[in-house]
Parts: structure tokens; C-alpha cells; sequence
């Protein structure tokens, strides 16, 4: 599997070194509601997406949405399970973190996000 490390470049912090890529429909579709929890530094990128939801989740997550810019445009921290986020129309993805993930790297919508491949 394919994995990137994403960091927020407007504030030198990493949101996470083990991003998996759900690009396809039933990657989107399934997402996270296989997983029991998300370690610190891994997380799910969906691609296209603009909007998500926890429905069928055991835990909470953050929520980052960019646009292809890579610039965080919406923020949503601590989303609970069994939640709907709202609709960010000019979103291109949608980066699914641990719970915290948002606090710890200090990330703040209009910041420029960086991403590479993972070590």
C-alpha cells in the first residue's frame, strides 16, 4: 500500500507520517469503519471528497479538508461517531487523523500542507 507523510508546511509540524490513500470508491466507501482506532502519525486521505462521516465508527477523528492547493480550507476536530461533517464545496480531499492530530500540529485553516511520499 501506498503511503504519504503529510506536514503542515505553514507551521513545520507533521500531521501524520503514515497516510494511506483511499482513491477509489470502495476505498472511500469503506474508509475507516474497518478500524478499530488510528495510531499517532497515520491517518486516510480521501480522494475527491467533501464531506465525511463517522457513522459506524468506534472512535473519533480529525478532520482536514484541502482544496488541490493543498491549503487547509476546513477543519473539523473531535468529529464523534455517528456524525455528519458539512459540506465544503471547495474541497478536493479530505485527510481523516487521530483524534488530536489538528491541536498537536498547531494546523489552522488557510495553511499550506506538504506532501511526500513516507519513509
Amino acid at each position: 500500500m501506498h503511503l504519504l507523510a503529510i506536514r503542515n508546511a505553514t507551521r513545520n509540524t507533521v500531521l501524520g507520517d503514515r497516510i494511506a490513500v483511499a482513491d477509489g470508491s470502495l476505498g472511500r466507501l469503506v474508509g475507516l469503519l474497518t478500524s478499530r482506532r488510528l495510531e499517532p502519525g497515520a491517518g486516510l486521505l480521501l480522494v475527491p471528497s467533501q464531506a465525511v462521516h463517522t457513522i459506524g465508527m468506534r472512535f473519533a477523528i480529525d478532520v482536514v479538508f484541502v482544496d488541490r492547493d493543498w491549503r487547509a480550507i476546513g477543519l473539523r476536530a473531535e468529529m464523534p461517531p455517528l456524525r455528519l461533517s458539512r459540506v465544503y464545496y471547495k474541497a478536493w480531499a479530505a485527510l481523516e487523523l487521530p483524534a488530536g492530530a489538528i491541536a498537536l500540529s498547531a494546523t489552522s485553516a488557510g495553511d499550506q500542507l506538504a506532501v511526500e511520499d513516507s519513509p
